[in-house]
């Protein structure tokens, strides 16, 4: 074989990317215990140039999980805090007035990076929720009708809480559809919790993560190659079918008032290539497909309300779902 080539048939850039992508993991690790799911999962929104929204209760590290992946990726990151009178132009930037020359200038907002934190963007109003929209989609952001565009990669890693809680702002479904994955951090298990308070007693400051020994592992250039060869990942006709069977089927549910779009339905494609590259395979094959149908889909459907009462929820619905259609052979 040649040297320059892995076991998938893919160059040595793509290799070490990929190695490079997979020591992510143990460096977020020296900062963030027990969440390996949703690092696997923001590593996927990245390969993908899709966006992530991470819900759970306050206090389980979801911000820390974005800054320490920002630290192993020596991305720019900015974070914002969204609260009730927040406004548009406080994310996506202003023109201002300067009167020494009598002339307005733009003032680049937070959204100007490579790695947003939008932290409980489900505190402010949906007009600002919305004022995401443009820079989400098209990369770009456009003030007095003049296009700017953001800085490459980019990614909007959003943190919500459960909308039970008070204060809060449900996303329109315009939004949520934007959003490539939505990924629970739910609470650590027993002894996560303990290993967590033994840092903590250590001396680890989750506000000092190089003293945590967190260091860059990748960067921009890792990322391009691995985009690369995420886009080489071959896709047989029987699993385009088999994730076409899965999204037409949440159209059909009776638990369902809103199914998965044709944009869900690509988005699912594009994790399960991204997450058939990263576990070392140059093709896709139907667990792949069931991996990442959860993250990419619980948020593109909408539950009926006598369903909610009954205790259904978006994920069993997709696992019943996952359990029905056919699996291609």
């Amino acid at each position: 074989m040649d040297p320059t080539t892995d076991n998938a048939g893919n160059t040595g850039d793509a290799g070490t990317a990929r190695a490079s992508l997979e020591a992510l993991r143990a460096e977020i690790a020296k900062a963030v215990v027990g969440q390996d799911p949703a690092v696997t999962g923001l590593v996927v929104a990245l390969l993908c140039r899709g966006h992530v929204l991470l819900e759970g209760v306050p206090g389980v590290a979801k911000t820390l999980l974005v800054r320490a992946l920002a630290s192993a990726l020596e991305l720019d990151t900015k974070r914002v805090q969204f609260t009730p009178d927040l406004m548009p132009s406080d994310v996506t930037g202003s023109l201002v007035y300067d009167a020494r020359t009598a002339e307005f200038s733009f003032q680049e907002g937070p959204v100007f990076t490579n790695l947003l934190l939008a932290d409980e963007i489900n505190r402010t109003p949906p007009k600002t929720q919305s004022s995401l929209l443009e820079a989400m989609e098209e990369r770009q952001v456009t003030v007095d009708g003049t296009p700017r565009p953001l800085p490459e990669p980019f990614l909007v890693a959003a943190t919500q809480n459960p909308v039970e809680y008070e204060g809060t702002y449900p996303l329109p479904e315009a939004q949520l559809d934007r959003f490539l994955l939505k990924l629970t951090v739910p609470l650590p298990s027993r002894q996560d919790e303990i290993d967590v308070l033994t840092r903590h007693a250590s001396g680890f400051n989750p506000r000092d993560l190089r003293a945590a020994g967190v260091r860059p592992v990748a960067g921009p250039a890792e990322l391009d190659a691995a985009r690369a060869a995420v886009a080489k990942t071959t896709v047989s006709p029987e699993i385009t079918a088999y994730v076409v069977d899965i999204c037409r089927a949440t159209r059909e549910s009776p638990s369902l008032t809103l199914g998965v779009s044709p944009r869900g339905a690509t988005a699912l494609l594009a994790t399960s290539r991204a997450w058939a590259w990263l576990t070392g395979r140059d093709y896709v094959i139907p667990d792949d497909v069931k991996a990442l149908a959860l993250p990419t889909l619980r948020h593109r459907v909408q539950l009926r309300p006598e369903a909610e009462m009954e205790g259904v929820t978006a994920d069993s619905v997709i696992n019943a779902i996952l359990a029905h259609v056919p699996v291609p052979r």
